[in-house]
């Protein structure tokens, strides 16, 4: 007895220690993804390692996770059949690896979240402290702040710690969600705290001049604060929703009023507010690429190769569903939309149900949704952010499954607690 009473408190150790080791690597993942300066950057090299070292010591998959793998596995063979249409591969295996891994990574996020909820919410904290330090970076960039600041500006716009400003953006718009649904939601006295970081982060969407970015961040709030609304009973909660939205928009207003006052900043502003830029409507522009990008598609139903396109016409496909034709062929485009609507139904469904990890799956949706809305504007294949929300969504879609199992049992036997489950 004496033996056994000294090493279950060291057991218990080992596991919290165990525990507190795997929060901190999952924190650091999520903290590299906002510095992707070049490739391959910090946040590849670590989430390999990070994920072969998890698989090795039991890395699970949830049964009600495998569509997402399974999905996203046909959708990179699709890019691996589309390969074979090529006549040169240049860097296509390097790209093609490259999408394998992303995928791995969504699995990855999902299976650790359905095991480990708490995680949300650590993943969710790294992110917004990331978020926030590559906003600073790409302020200072803008302003020149410092010498050397502008190796965080591409094209005179904001980019952080990422090559590409229309990256940077909507890499930015989840954590400033987060922080919005935080400040609607939680305590008054926490509001300067709030404010604060979703500014910076905010002037960081806005100095991206992103236009895909910006109405990203408004769409994704908007829905937001709708699902905030029906979710909730309380006339006083619904109250307060739509008075601290009116004050957000008052504080944005004036924000924007101050910041369209600096040198640059309005004409710049004006430039990209516009819908539609020259190299858009242009005899060979975007649109008129969509117009050619699909009609190839029906004829070549294996694609023309990843990155194919590019070389043709000069410029990459700007449209995620073209992309999925001419990269991945129609294997791989079917693998996406189906992936696409399954995610968006399924995680519809468990939206608004009250569960612990339900705020983060709210955040987490609505800027999957605005994701794929952008999608249709911008190649979003090897955005690393979009896979850490496949992830989330499928984490939480595996945890109601669990919870429902659990549920089961009790639910044969009381169908009161049948109608309130539900």
């Amino acid at each position: 007895m004496s033996a056994i009473s000294h090493e279950l408190p060291q057991a218990a150790v080992n596991t919290k220690l165990i525990a507190l080791i795997s929060s901190a690597a999952v924190f650091v993942g999520i903290f590299l993804s906002g510095f992707v300066i070049s490739e391959p950057a910090p946040y590849e090299l670590y989430m390999a390692g990070l994920i072969a070292i998890w698989a090795l010591f039991g890395l699970r998959v949830s049964r009600a996770a495998m569509p997402l793998l399974v999905l996203l596995v046909t959708m990179n063979i699709g890019g691996m059949m589309a390969m074979t249409q090529m006549a040169d591969l240049a860097n296509t295996p390097l790209y093609l690896a490259v999408s394998l891994f992303l995928a791995f990574t969504a699995v990855f996020f999902a299976s650790v979240t359905a095991v480990q909820p708490s995680l949300y919410r650590l993943i969710f904290f790294a992110y917004v402290v990331s978020a926030v330090i590559t906003s600073l970076l790409g302020i200072a960039g803008y302003f020149h702040a410092f010498p050397g600041a502008e190796m965080f500006t591409k094209y005179d716009r904001a980019a952080g710690a990422f090559q590409d400003p229309n990256v940077f953006g909507p890499f930015l718009v989840l954590p400033g969600i987060y922080l919005l649904y935080l400040l609607l939601s939680g305590p008054i006295s926490r509001m300067p705290l709030l404010a604060v970081p979703l500014l910076i982060i905010t002037a960081g969407i806005f100095f991206s001049f992103s236009r895909g970015a910006w109405g990203m961040f408004a769409v994704s709030a908007v829905l937001l604060t709708g699902c905030l609304f029906l979710q909730s009973a309380s006339g006083m909660f619904r109250l307060r929703v739509v008075v601290m939205t009116i004050a957000a928009l008052s504080l944005l207003v004036v924000a924007m009023i101050v910041i369209l006052q600096l040198p640059g900043v309005s004409e710049m502003f004006s430039n990209r507010a516009h819908l539609e830029q020259s190299y858009d409507t242009a005899r060979l522009g975007r649109f008129a690429r969509y117009a050619i990008g699909f009609q190839m598609g029906l004829e070549h139903p294996f694609g023309i190769g990843p990155l194919v396109f590019g070389t043709i016409f000069g410029e990459d496909t700007h449209d995620i569903w073209l992309k999925m034709l001419m990269d991945y062929g129609w294997v791989g485009f079917v693998s996406f939309l189906t992936l696409v609507a399954w995610t968006i139904s399924a995680g519809f469904r468990i939206l608004l149900r009250d569960r612990p990890w339900q705020p983060y799956l709210l955040c987490a949706y609505v800027a999957f949704v605005g994701n794929i809305g952008l999608g249709t504007f911008i190649d979003i294949d090897h955005w690393r952010h979009v896979y850490l929300l496949l992830g989330l969504i499928w984490g939480a879609i595996a945890l109601e499954y669990r919870h429902q199992r659990l549920l089961r049992p009790a639910l044969q036997g009381s169908p009161a607690l049948a109608v309130a489950a539900g």
